[in-house]
């Protein structure tokens, strides 16, 4: 991932994370969007390799984009909370471009 930060206090609307049997609703400030992925807090771990959807929507419109990704890490413990790093695959030409545009709006 880059270390580099996509979004600032305030850009989107609550996130949308969503696995198999697990759908998580975060708040914006739980999530670090970055240019290929995301980094989010959860209470339950959740296995590398789990192909997850993201939806993201910004606060300026109702436009939505919905990324899928892989989680690669998932690092913390059940007292503290998990982080989970997760990377977008496929991510389609528009869906890059409105992050771009979201991110740096």
């Amino acid at each position: 991932m880059s270390a580099r930060k996509l979004n600032s206090p305030g850009l989107f609307q609550p996130i949308t994370v969503e696995a198999f049997q697990t759908r998580l609703l975060l708040a914006p400030k739980e999530v670090k969007v970055r240019r290929n992925g995301v980094e989010f807090r959860s209470i339950k771990p959740i296995a590398p390799w789990t192909e997850m959807t993201v939806t993201l929507q910004s606060n300026r419109d109702t436009a939505k984009v919905h990324c899928t990704g892989v989680v690669v890490a998932c690092n913390g413990n059940r007292h503290t909370g998990y982080t989970v790093s997760m990377v977008f695959t496929d991510l389609s030409k528009q869906a890059q471009a409105r992050l771009s545009i979201l991110a740096y709006s």
